[in-house]
Protein backbone atom coordinates (compact mmCIF):
# COMPACT_ATOMS: atom_id res chain seq x y z
CA UNK A 1 0.00 0.00 0.00
CA UNK A 2 2.90 2.37 0.68
CA UNK A 3 4.07 1.74 -2.86
CA UNK A 4 0.62 2.58 -4.20
CA UNK A 5 0.48 5.79 -2.16
CA UNK A 6 3.94 6.76 -3.43
CA UNK A 7 2.93 5.90 -6.99
CA UNK A 8 -0.21 8.01 -6.71
CA UNK A 9 1.82 10.97 -5.38
CA UNK A 10 4.35 10.63 -8.22
CA UNK A 11 1.63 10.46 -10.87
CA UNK A 12 -0.11 13.51 -9.43
CA UNK A 13 3.18 15.44 -9.47
CA UNK A 14 3.86 14.35 -13.06
CA UNK A 15 0.34 15.37 -14.03
CA UNK A 16 0.80 18.82 -12.55
CA UNK A 17 4.18 19.18 -14.25
CA UNK A 18 2.94 18.04 -17.66
CA UNK A 19 -0.10 20.26 -17.37
CA UNK A 20 2.18 23.27 -17.26
CA UNK A 21 4.85 22.03 -19.65
CA UNK A 22 2.78 22.43 -22.80
CA UNK A 23 1.40 25.66 -24.18
CA UNK A 24 -2.27 26.07 -23.34
CA UNK A 25 -2.54 29.36 -25.24
CA UNK A 26 -2.37 27.77 -28.69
CA UNK A 27 -5.84 26.83 -29.93
CA UNK A 28 -6.32 23.45 -31.53
CA UNK A 29 -6.89 23.37 -35.29
CA UNK A 30 -6.85 20.90 -38.14
CA UNK A 31 -3.05 20.83 -38.35
CA UNK A 32 -1.67 19.53 -35.05
CA UNK A 33 2.09 19.33 -34.63
CA UNK A 34 4.14 16.91 -32.58
CA UNK A 35 3.33 13.50 -31.15
CA UNK A 36 1.47 14.86 -28.12
CA UNK A 37 -0.93 17.07 -30.08
CA UNK A 38 -1.35 14.65 -32.99
CA UNK A 39 -2.02 11.43 -31.11
CA UNK A 40 -3.37 12.56 -27.75
CA UNK A 41 -4.92 16.04 -27.71
CA UNK A 42 -6.29 16.43 -31.24
CA UNK A 43 -8.35 13.18 -31.35
CA UNK A 44 -10.15 14.18 -28.15
CA UNK A 45 -10.59 17.73 -29.42
CA UNK A 46 -11.96 16.50 -32.76
CA UNK A 47 -14.36 14.08 -31.10
CA UNK A 48 -15.58 16.66 -28.61
CA UNK A 49 -16.14 19.37 -31.22
CA UNK A 50 -18.00 17.06 -33.61
CA UNK A 51 -20.28 15.74 -30.86
CA UNK A 52 -20.93 19.31 -29.73
CA UNK A 53 -21.88 20.35 -33.28
CA UNK A 54 -24.23 17.36 -33.54
CA UNK A 55 -25.95 18.33 -30.28
CA UNK A 56 -26.47 22.01 -30.97
CA UNK A 57 -23.14 23.31 -29.63
CA UNK A 58 -23.73 21.57 -26.30
CA UNK A 59 -20.17 21.13 -25.10
CA UNK A 60 -21.25 19.88 -21.68
CA UNK A 61 -23.09 16.98 -23.28
CA UNK A 62 -20.12 16.44 -25.61
CA UNK A 63 -17.78 16.09 -22.62
CA UNK A 64 -20.14 13.57 -21.03
CA UNK A 65 -20.31 11.52 -24.24
CA UNK A 66 -16.52 11.60 -24.71
CA UNK A 67 -16.04 10.57 -21.08
CA UNK A 68 -18.36 7.59 -21.51
CA UNK A 69 -16.57 6.60 -24.72
CA UNK A 70 -13.19 6.71 -22.96
CA UNK A 71 -14.53 4.70 -20.03
CA UNK A 72 -15.98 2.06 -22.33
CA UNK A 73 -12.69 1.79 -24.23
CA UNK A 74 -10.71 1.10 -21.06
CA UNK A 75 -13.51 -0.96 -19.48
CA UNK A 76 -11.70 -4.33 -19.83
CA UNK A 77 -8.69 -2.95 -17.94
CA UNK A 78 -10.89 -1.35 -15.31
CA UNK A 79 -12.80 -4.60 -14.75
CA UNK A 80 -9.49 -6.38 -14.24
CA UNK A 81 -8.35 -3.65 -11.85
CA UNK A 82 -11.60 -3.83 -9.87
CA UNK A 83 -11.44 -7.59 -9.46
CA UNK A 84 -7.73 -7.51 -8.62
CA UNK A 85 -8.14 -4.76 -6.03
CA UNK A 86 -11.05 -6.55 -4.38
CA UNK A 87 -9.17 -9.84 -4.30
CA UNK A 88 -6.05 -8.12 -2.93
CA UNK A 89 -8.05 -6.64 -0.07
CA UNK A 90 -9.70 -9.96 0.74
CA UNK A 91 -6.33 -11.65 1.31
CA UNK A 92 -4.98 -8.87 3.53
CA UNK A 93 -5.43 -10.98 6.71
CA UNK A 94 -3.35 -13.78 5.16
CA UNK A 95 -0.69 -11.29 4.06
CA UNK A 96 -0.57 -9.90 7.59
CA UNK A 97 -0.04 -13.40 8.99
CA UNK A 98 2.84 -13.95 6.57
CA UNK A 99 4.48 -10.68 7.62
CA UNK A 100 4.16 -11.64 11.25
CA UNK A 101 5.53 -15.12 10.56
CA UNK A 102 8.51 -13.76 8.64
CA UNK A 103 9.06 -10.59 10.64
CA UNK A 104 12.84 -10.95 10.85
CA UNK A 105 14.72 -8.49 8.63
CA UNK A 106 17.55 -10.78 7.51
CA UNK A 107 17.85 -11.47 3.80
CA UNK A 108 16.92 -15.17 3.98
CA UNK A 109 13.69 -14.48 5.90
CA UNK A 110 12.69 -11.64 3.59
CA UNK A 111 13.26 -13.83 0.53
CA UNK A 112 11.04 -16.49 2.10
CA UNK A 113 8.39 -13.83 2.74
CA UNK A 114 8.49 -12.77 -0.91
CA UNK A 115 8.20 -16.37 -2.07
CA UNK A 116 5.24 -17.08 0.21
CA UNK A 117 3.58 -13.82 -0.82
CA UNK A 118 3.92 -14.60 -4.52
CA UNK A 119 2.57 -18.11 -3.89
CA UNK A 120 -0.45 -16.58 -2.17
CA UNK A 121 -1.00 -14.26 -5.13
CA UNK A 122 -0.74 -17.19 -7.54
CA UNK A 123 -3.18 -19.33 -5.54
CA UNK A 124 -5.75 -16.52 -5.66
CA UNK A 125 -5.02 -15.57 -9.31
CA UNK A 126 -3.92 -12.07 -8.32
CA UNK A 127 -1.57 -9.87 -10.30
CA UNK A 128 -0.26 -7.22 -7.87
CA UNK A 129 0.49 -4.88 -10.81
CA UNK A 130 -2.99 -5.13 -12.33
CA UNK A 131 -4.29 -2.27 -10.21
CA UNK A 132 -1.56 0.12 -11.42
CA UNK A 133 -1.87 -0.37 -15.19
CA UNK A 134 -5.21 1.46 -15.63
CA UNK A 135 -3.81 4.35 -13.60
CA UNK A 136 -0.86 4.70 -15.97
CA UNK A 137 -3.20 4.55 -18.97
CA UNK A 138 -5.66 7.10 -17.57
CA UNK A 139 -3.07 9.77 -16.74
CA UNK A 140 -2.09 10.65 -20.34
CA UNK A 141 -5.80 10.62 -21.28
CA UNK A 142 -6.67 12.92 -18.39
CA UNK A 143 -3.86 15.33 -19.23
CA UNK A 144 -4.74 15.26 -22.95
CA UNK A 145 -8.40 15.86 -22.13
CA UNK A 146 -7.40 18.81 -19.95
CA UNK A 147 -5.42 20.27 -22.85
CA UNK A 148 -8.25 19.61 -25.31
CA UNK A 149 -10.65 21.48 -23.02
CA UNK A 150 -8.29 24.40 -22.35
CA UNK A 151 -7.38 24.77 -26.03
CA UNK A 152 -10.96 24.63 -27.27
CA UNK A 153 -11.89 28.28 -26.95
CA UNK A 154 -15.62 27.63 -27.48
CA UNK A 155 -15.70 25.77 -24.16
CA UNK A 156 -14.35 28.68 -22.16
CA UNK A 157 -17.55 30.67 -22.60
CA UNK A 158 -19.97 27.75 -22.74
CA UNK A 159 -22.52 27.18 -19.98
CA UNK A 160 -23.85 23.78 -18.97
CA UNK A 161 -26.44 23.23 -16.27
CA UNK A 162 -25.54 25.79 -13.55
CA UNK A 163 -21.82 26.26 -14.27
CA UNK A 164 -19.48 27.66 -16.91
CA UNK A 165 -17.28 24.94 -18.36
CA UNK A 166 -14.17 27.07 -18.66
CA UNK A 167 -14.23 28.33 -15.07
CA UNK A 168 -13.90 26.59 -11.69
CA UNK A 169 -17.14 25.76 -9.89
CA UNK A 170 -17.96 25.39 -6.19
CA UNK A 171 -20.57 22.63 -6.26
CA UNK A 172 -19.10 20.27 -8.86
CA UNK A 173 -15.84 19.70 -6.91
CA UNK A 174 -17.90 18.55 -3.91
CA UNK A 175 -19.81 16.13 -6.14
CA UNK A 176 -16.51 14.92 -7.60
CA UNK A 177 -15.09 14.32 -4.11
CA UNK A 178 -18.23 12.54 -2.88
CA UNK A 179 -18.47 10.27 -5.92
CA UNK A 180 -14.75 9.49 -5.63
CA UNK A 181 -15.30 8.50 -1.99
CA UNK A 182 -18.31 6.32 -2.86
CA UNK A 183 -16.45 4.63 -5.69
CA UNK A 184 -13.49 3.83 -3.43
CA UNK A 185 -15.72 2.79 -0.52
CA UNK A 186 -17.39 0.19 -2.72
CA UNK A 187 -13.95 -1.28 -3.44
CA UNK A 188 -13.02 -1.61 0.22
CA UNK A 189 -13.59 -4.60 2.47
CA UNK A 190 -14.68 -4.27 6.09
CA UNK A 191 -11.32 -5.26 7.55
CA UNK A 192 -9.22 -2.79 5.61
CA UNK A 193 -6.00 -1.68 7.26
CA UNK A 194 -5.20 1.89 8.41
CA UNK A 195 -3.24 2.63 5.22
CA UNK A 196 -6.32 1.79 3.14
CA UNK A 197 -8.36 4.07 5.40
CA UNK A 198 -5.95 6.91 4.65
CA UNK A 199 -6.27 6.34 0.91
CA UNK A 200 -10.06 6.20 1.20
CA UNK A 201 -10.16 9.79 2.47
CA UNK A 202 -7.02 11.22 0.86
CA UNK A 203 -8.00 10.64 -2.78
CA UNK A 204 -11.46 12.32 -2.58
CA UNK A 205 -9.92 15.32 -0.83
CA UNK A 206 -7.21 15.67 -3.51
CA UNK A 207 -9.75 15.31 -6.33
CA UNK A 208 -12.01 17.89 -4.69
CA UNK A 209 -9.16 20.38 -4.18
CA UNK A 210 -7.92 20.00 -7.77
CA UNK A 211 -11.46 20.39 -9.09
CA UNK A 212 -11.78 23.75 -7.27
CA UNK A 213 -8.90 25.14 -9.36
CA UNK A 214 -9.38 23.31 -12.68
CA UNK A 215 -12.03 24.26 -15.26
CA UNK A 216 -15.45 22.79 -14.46
CA UNK A 217 -15.29 20.82 -17.71
CA UNK A 218 -12.57 18.64 -16.16
CA UNK A 219 -14.53 18.26 -12.92
CA UNK A 220 -17.49 17.17 -15.05
CA UNK A 221 -15.24 14.50 -16.57
CA UNK A 222 -14.35 13.25 -13.08
CA UNK A 223 -17.97 13.16 -11.91
CA UNK A 224 -19.24 11.26 -14.95
CA UNK A 225 -16.27 8.88 -14.80
CA UNK A 226 -16.86 8.24 -11.09
CA UNK A 227 -20.56 7.51 -11.61
CA UNK A 228 -19.61 5.09 -14.38
CA UNK A 229 -17.11 3.41 -12.03
CA UNK A 230 -19.69 3.19 -9.23
CA UNK A 231 -22.10 1.36 -11.55
CA UNK A 232 -19.29 -0.83 -12.87
CA UNK A 233 -18.09 -1.76 -9.39
CA UNK A 234 -21.62 -2.58 -8.26
CA UNK A 235 -22.19 -4.99 -11.13
CA UNK A 236 -18.74 -6.59 -10.78
CA UNK A 237 -18.39 -6.93 -7.00
CA UNK A 238 -21.84 -6.03 -5.65
CA UNK A 239 -24.36 -8.39 -3.98
CA UNK A 240 -25.65 -9.67 -7.31
CA UNK A 241 -22.13 -10.46 -8.52
CA UNK A 242 -21.34 -12.27 -5.27
CA UNK A 243 -24.51 -14.34 -5.57
CA UNK A 244 -23.64 -15.30 -9.14
CA UNK A 245 -20.15 -16.29 -7.96
CA UNK A 246 -21.60 -18.51 -5.22
CA UNK A 247 -24.06 -20.07 -7.67
CA UNK A 248 -21.17 -21.04 -9.96
CA UNK A 249 -19.35 -22.65 -7.04
CA UNK A 250 -22.46 -24.58 -6.01
CA UNK A 251 -24.44 -25.29 -9.19
CA UNK A 252 -26.36 -28.09 -7.57
CA UNK A 253 -27.16 -26.21 -4.38
CA UNK A 254 -30.61 -25.84 -2.94
CA UNK A 255 -32.82 -23.16 -4.46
Amino acid sequence: MRKKLSLAAILIAVTALMTGCFSLDQPMDGNPEGIWDTFFVFPLYWLMVNIAEATGQNYGLAIIVVTLILRILILPLMIKQTKSTKAMQEIQPELLKLREKYSAKDQKTQQKLQQETMSLFTENSINPLAGCLPLFIQMPILIAFYHAIMRTYEIREHDFLWFQLGEPDFILPIIAAVTTFLQQKMMMVNNMNPQMQILLYMMPIMIGVFAFFFPSALALYWVVGNIFMIAQTYFITGPGAQKRKEDKKNPGGAK
